[in-house]
């Protein structure tokens, strides 16, 4: 007996397949949070919470309250947040905006000293950004920062030129100091198959005794003085400053910025830079390709050297005025985190150079008003560079999601 239509039972709705493709909106949430942008934010992040914990341990309020933390646990916990507020408080001041200040310009100063502290790591930052992508592990920036240093300093001491064509002669030439200095490596690797991170390191060392020695001669040695110290460059072959002599910041600093985009510029649209990254990518299928792979080392280091001499440059001519031993400072080191931290990308090693400008600049501060040892700036940046090089512990740590091209691996 058949069954009307009208007694029927109704179809089940269908379910959702176990396979549907998520939202437009899922995808775009899942594609923000596993980026490599929001990894380096979460790195920073964690280092900053886990040097919080450094910086609390190392109070001694925090130690005294800690012996009877069960007796009175909210003294300890207070002496943790003032510990720590404090300390981050006065790295803000100390690098970005000082509210106690007296005056507008002594409130803006700590951002300009940031960027000041960065210029030099945004040249040499670019210059292994380089090397990096071209499959160059150049380690030797430090020793091209000294020899744009040198080279730059005594052109600015030794000639005597007009205001604007000594300026761009100084910077010519420590320009090339720079990169013929890492040229000498490029070669080697070029012609011998020599090992561009020893030879490198090797040059570093040769860098900073050229240096002293170049110090002690008479063509250096400041007339009258027995310290290791240069005669100080023409103020026509230094930088002008950005917001006047009560500032540090020069316009080595727009530059800076200048040289960023024309890396950009050579490495994404210039036949060039498509050459440097396919051989960074592959170089056997690059030679294949008709591509002379030694003859790009050469380039990528003469390029990444001449870049990171700029560091050296601003320097001399911006900030020093002078050539003495301490000149360089770690910027060479610095940069390969920086370099690293950027992704060797010209905008992430603007703002890597940036962050540690500002750790540089806001640790003197964070020293004198809280007590707080200045070898945790050292650490903070170790933490970074450690959470940015395992990005798997990053997401592990924060629930970040894996990204699809991964998953799809």
């Amino acid at each position: 007996m058949s069954v009307s239509s009208e007694h029927a039972p109704a179809p089940e709705a269908k379910a959702p397949e176990k396979g549907a493709a998520p939202s437009r909106w899922t995808t775009a949430l899942r594609d923000m949070a596993s980026s490599s942008a929001t990894v380096i934010i979460f790195a920073i992040l964690g280092a900053l919470i886990l040097a919080a914990v450094l910086i609390a341990a190392a109070d001694p309020t925090v130690q005294k309250t800690a012996g009877y933390i069960f007796a009175r646990p909210a003294d300890f916990f207070k002496a943790v947040w003032d510990s720590v507020s404090g300390a981050y408080s006065a790295l803000f001041r100390g690098a970005i905006y000082n509210p106690d200040a007296a005056t507008f310009a002594r409130k803006i100063k700590p951002i300009t000293e940031t960027l000041t502290a960065a210029t030099p790591l945004i040249f040499a930052g670019l210059g292994l950004g380089i090397g990096f992508r071209s499959g160059i592990f150049n380690i030797g920036a430090q020793g091209q920062v000294v020899l744009g240093a040198v080279v730059s300093a005594y052109f600015g001491f030794a000639f005597n030129l007009p205001v604007v064509l000594h300026l761009i002669v100084a910077i010519i030439g420590g320009f090339l100091a720079g990169g013929l200095w890492a040229g000498i490596a490029g070669f080697l690797k070029a012609r011998f198959g020599a090992n561009e991170v020893i030879v490198t390191i090797m040059l570093n060392s040769i860098a900073g005794f050229l240096m002293s020695y170049l110090l002690t001669t008479t063509a250096f040695m400041r007339p009258g003085s027995n310290n290791p110290v240069s005669q100080r460059v023409a103020d026509t072959a230094m930088f002008p400053k950005l917001f006047g002599q009560d500032f540090r910041l020069h316009w080595g600093f727009v530059l800076a910025l200048l040289a960023a985009v024309a890396v950009w510029w050579l490495m994404e649209r210039s036949v060039l830079g498509y050459r440097f990254r396919a051989v960074g990518f592959n170089p056997d299928a690059a030679r294949t390709a008709g591509i002379k792979v030694e003859r790009m080392y050469l380039y990528v280091m003469l390029v990444a050297g001449g870049l990171a001499g700029m560091g050296g440059v601003s320097q001399t001519l911006g900030t020093e005025g002078v050539l003495q031993e301490g000149v360089a400072g770690s910027i060479g080191f610095d940069a390969i985190t920086v370099a690293l931290l950027g992704r060797s990308r010209p905008a992430g090693i603007v703002g890597a150079a940036i962050l540690f400008g500002a750790l540089r600049a806001g640790s003197p501060l964070m020293q004198t008003d809280s007590n707080t040892p200045i070898d945790i700036v050292q650490v903070v940046q170790a933490l970074v560079v450690l959470l940015i090089a395992a990005p798997p512990l990053v997401r592990a740590i924060f629930r970040l999601p894996v990204p699809l091209k991964e998953v799809a691996a």
